[in-house]
């Protein structure tokens, strides 16, 4: 008896939080709302101040590469049973193709979550140079984190630059948002797709592979934060090969309507009375209506790779990215950059802290 006492006592402590995190979330729904944030919130800061430790481990023994993977499901691991949203993914076996670029189409801070079930193993992350000074930096450093300099465009360049030859010799892929900024409505719908990534894959030769992400705003939105299954369909590479610069607009047309086509058959239809309050014309939330999990992204300093639009101009007029730094851009006024830097899409306003996030990882064999 004494045995039995000893093993479950401390399962019962280990489990009282998660008991009093449910009873508070049954009380009402804006507890339950309020009180699963803050889990997911915390989550995110523990596991992100542990992983410091974690880095600092694995560099010792030469496995830097799998920090971010493991790092990611350890989250996953431990939110998807804490709060019970779970993510389902078919064609996996699209991933297995190395190297190519990812694109994953972005709704909110809940990516996080879809990050931490698909990322692969020998995983480095491409961030904005300012989050190398911040309680993060060390863990990214350490992880092998490829900082851009979002004030320094020709320096932006040489690191875009240098990240695709990255990718081709040491035969990495590289994960991003497209979109450029987080879009979230109760419609299935996806702003137009930021073109630096295509750039980087037509440079680098090597494939797309699109990934898509269901639209879960019936598990998460602004005052609903629910249990449930989000779906995830990989589909399959869309080739470059024998693609130039000027074929860039017709293959982002071209992976766009694909994932659009698939957001809205792996989403759950809605029905059209209530697309009232959600026009079609509407297709990113007001930057007044952020939601706290997106807020937390602030707090964070959020591990978000930008590639600036002054940089994406230049590849878009260029149509390489050789010889990008010394190019005439870098002498473009300083006010000029920052105008184009805080301009806003026709479909949505840009954020700081999660324009262009961009993942380099290679698949596991």
């Amino acid at each position: 008896m004494s045995f039995l006492i000893s093993v479950f006592k401390p399962l019962a402590y280990i489990s009282l939080p998660i008991v009093l995190i449910r009873s508070i979330s049954a009380s009402s729904p804006v507890a339950r709302y309020y009180t699963r944030v803050a889990t997911y919130v915390g989550a995110l800061l523990t596991v992100a101040s542990c992983s410091i430790f974690v880095a600092a481990g694995m560099s010792l023994v030469g496995r830097s590469n799998d920090v971010n993977n493991i790092v990611a499901r350890i989250f996953y691991g431990l939110v998807h049973r804490v709060l019970d949203v779970k993510i389902e993914v078919e064609g996996a076996e699209n991933l297995k193709t190395c190297p190519a670029i990812l694109m994953c189409n972005h709704q909110s801070m809940l990516d996080i979550l879809i990050i931490g079930r698909l990322m692969p193993k020998q995983t480095a992350i491409m961030a904005k140079k300012s989050l190398q000074y911040t309680p993060l930096g060390p863990f990214m450093t350490m992880s092998g984190t490829i900082f851009i300099d979002r004030g320094n465009s020709a320096q932006a360049i040489r690191s875009i630059e240098a990240a695709g030859e990255r990718l081709k010799t040491t035969k990495t892929s590289l994960w991003m948002f497209p979109e450029g900024t987080r879009h979230l409505s109760q419609k299935p719908d996806m702003l137009q797709l930021k073109k630096g990534g295509f750039h980087l894959a037509l440079n680098a030769g090597i494939p797309i592979t699109p990934i898509v992400v269901e639209n879960y705003w019936r598990i998460y939105r602004k005052g609903i934060f629910d249990t449930g299954t989000i779906k995830v369909r990989v589909l399959p590479p869309i080739s470059t090969t024998g693609l130039s610069a000027a074929d860039v607009g017709t293959l982002a047309t071209r992976v766009r309507d694909q994932m659009l086509e698939t957001l809205r058959d792996i989403s759950e239809k809605v029905p059209s009375g209530k697309r009232s309050s959600h026009p079609e014309s509407q297709s990113a939330a007001p930057r007044d209506s952020s939601t706290p999990l997106d807020n937390a992204a602030s707090l964070l300093g959020s591990s978000s790779g930008v590639i600036p639009d002054s940089a994406e101009a230049v590849l878009e007029t260029k149509g390489s990215s050789s010889s990008l730094a010394s190019s005439s851009f870098s002498s473009e006024p300083s006010h000029n950059r920052r105008k184009m830097s805080s301009s806003t899409t026709e479909n949505g306003a840009e954020t700081e802290e999660d324009e262009g996030m961009i993942l380099v990882g290679r698949p596991s064999s």
